[in-house]
């Protein structure tokens, strides 16, 4: 049975069997593992998760159309949830220790992986994502300090996760075909992280930093701080950096200062 990929939900459906193949090897899969599968399409992965018998595979799907579809193809194998990836309640699964799949729609893709992180005790929460993304934002999440890439979503993504990128996927591999290049990821939660209160203090200091990238580090860390020169010679910082300049575990440290001054 075939699909009509609805645009509205950014669909393209990967049907490259070796990738198909090799994003399951990616997951380790044991009888043990609680698999969370977003975006599932028309099952092909599905189909090859469950092959190698997890303990359980829930699905979550918003296109009503799939819903039924993925149903009658798996009966009762699998757990179907019709719902939002945006809106899910992931709190129910918090020390499950997922093993999470997505081919993430490219029009929410960094939101998701944004409300992902910012969950309390990641690494109880999921031991490892196996995810693709528009190449375009791949290129963002990986980006390293001194790269026209680097920005806010490096430096949270890197926070509590190790990121490893496996390969970058051609148009050709999905249907509808995208106008774009895709890239896989596998994200892995660092048991050992520096220690921020709130994520939101993170984009906080970040957004500051970034929304003028081109200007020196003197101008946001004045914002942030009365005493920024203190700041300034406690981190070693030099004022005549930009914000590409710093690396990230820098910014992580200039987001402990600001919490502890607004504690």
């Amino acid at each position: 049975m075939s699909f009509s990929a609805k645009k509205s939900l950014g669909q393209n459906f990967l049907n490259d069997e070796n990738l198909l193949n090799k994003i399951t090897d990616l997951g380790n899969i044991s009888n043990e593992d609680v698999i969370l599968e977003v975006g599932p399409g028309t099952g092909k992965l599905t189909e090859r998760i469950l092959n190698k018998n997890p303990k359980d595979l829930i699905v979550i799907e918003k296109d009503v159309r799939l819903v039924e579809y993925l149903k009658k193809k798996f009966g009762d194998k699998i757990k179907v949830i019709n719902e939002d990836m945006m809106k899910f309640p992931y709190k129910n699964f918090y020390n499950k220790r997922l093993i999470i799949f997505g081919n993430l729609p490219y029009n929410i893709s960094t939101q998701i992986l944004a409300k992902w992180i910012k969950i309390e005790n990641l690494e109880n929460f999921c031991k490892k994502f196996v995810l693709m993304f528009q190449k375009e934002v791949a290129d963002r999440i990986i980006a390293k300090s001194n790269t026209k890439n680097y920005g806010r979503l490096s430096i949270l993504s890197n926070w509590k996760m190790k990121i490893e990128k496996i390969i970058d996927i051609e148009p050709s591999s999905f249907k509808p075909q995208p106008k774009v290049k895709s890239t896989l990821l596998v994200f892995s939660p660092l048991k050992e992280k520096y220690n921020l209160k709130d994520p939101k203090n993170l984009e906080h200091v970040t957004n500051i930093f970034f929304s003028q990238r081109r200007k020196m580090i003197k101008k946001p860390l004045e914002f942030l701080f009365k005493d920024f020169q203190n700041i300034a010679r406690q981190l070693n910082l030099d004022l005549n950096l930009r914000p590409q300049n710093l690396d990230n575990i820098t910014y992580y440290q200039i987001c402990e200062k600001y919490e502890k001054l607004i504690d």
